[in-house]
């Protein structure tokens, strides 16, 4: 009981310390707009910023626009879960293919992936499926590394356990290696995620289109500073918001886990 109370006290302080934390942020965004050592087209001021944020709710804009967004990142987020989960585990069982792909996650990973964004517009043009495709490639790597490691790390006794009692290849890697390797796969996903939201958005920037980054794109040409610092806002809250999805479904589905009955 006194341990509950307890746990219950650290989370009520890290909220706490969370909220304060973008109230100081927000106070000091207002105190250097009311300040004027920035012009109001420049930087304008917090309720300026809320009202057109609340006018596009209400109208509908903003919705849509997220809703645009979400849908590219989701899809291109699924296709580099899958895909990158099957590599890496391939990568961790099979030699050959950690011979031939190897070299190329290496390279791959700590390379800046928009970089690739002009090729993308060039092969499949400046639609919805360059934007997915990109998505999909710049967030695959950090998936297929943790997917690759959390395979490779299974315990040898474990795996030497289950080859003495006969288990096949398959129900070895479904049965045993996947979860086991599910929590670092998790960690892959969760950094992939906003990778996934980011290079959207830079997309929509880039090649032009409806969507959060569109949206901040057309209202920079025509001199809407409280729209983009608006559409700013958003993005931040929906990536804050898919972070914590994120680790609620991490905590759900590895309940079993000893890192979440640990916490």
């Amino acid at each position: 009981m006194a341990r509950v109370s307890e746990i219950d006290r650290r989370e009520t302080m890290l909220t706490a310390l969370r909220v304060g934390s973008g109230v100081v942020f927000f106070a000091a965004w207002q105190l250097t707009a009311m300040s004027h050592v920035f012009s109001e087209f420049l930087l304008p001021s917090v309720p300026v910023v809320a009202e057109r944020l609340w006018h596009d709710l209400v109208s509908g804009d903003l919705l849509y626009g997220i809703l645009l967004t979400l849908i590219r990142t989701f899809i291109g987020f699924a296709l580099a879960a899958v895909g990158g989960v099957a590599l890496g585990v391939s990568i961790a069982r099979i030699p050959l293919v950690r011979w031939f792909f190897d070299p190329l996650v290496s390279v791959g990973l700590p390379m800046p992936k928009v970089a690739f964004l002009p090729i993308f517009m060039l092969w499949f043009g400046v639609f919805d499926t360059s934007k997915v495709l990109m998505v999909a490639f710049s967030s695959v790597f950090p998936v297929i590394v943790e997917a690759w490691a959390g395979t490779q790390n299974i315990d040898k006794y474990t795996t030497w356990s289950a080859m003495s009692l006969g288990v096949s290849r398959h129900r070895f890697l479904w049965e045993i290696a996947l979860p086991a390797a599910l929590p670092q796969v998790f960690t892959g996903l969760q950094v992939a995620l906003p990778i996934a939201l980011i290079v959207d958005i830079v997309c929509e920037m880039q090649m032009g289109g409806e969507g959060m980054g569109g949206s901040i794109m057309t209202d920079m040409r025509f001199a809407d500073s409280p729209g983009v610092f608006a559409y700013i806002v958003a993005i931040a809250i929906v990536g804050m918001v898919l972070v914590k999805a994120m680790e609620i479904v991490r905590r759900r589905l590895l309940v079993w886990h000893q890192e979440t009955q640990s916490a």
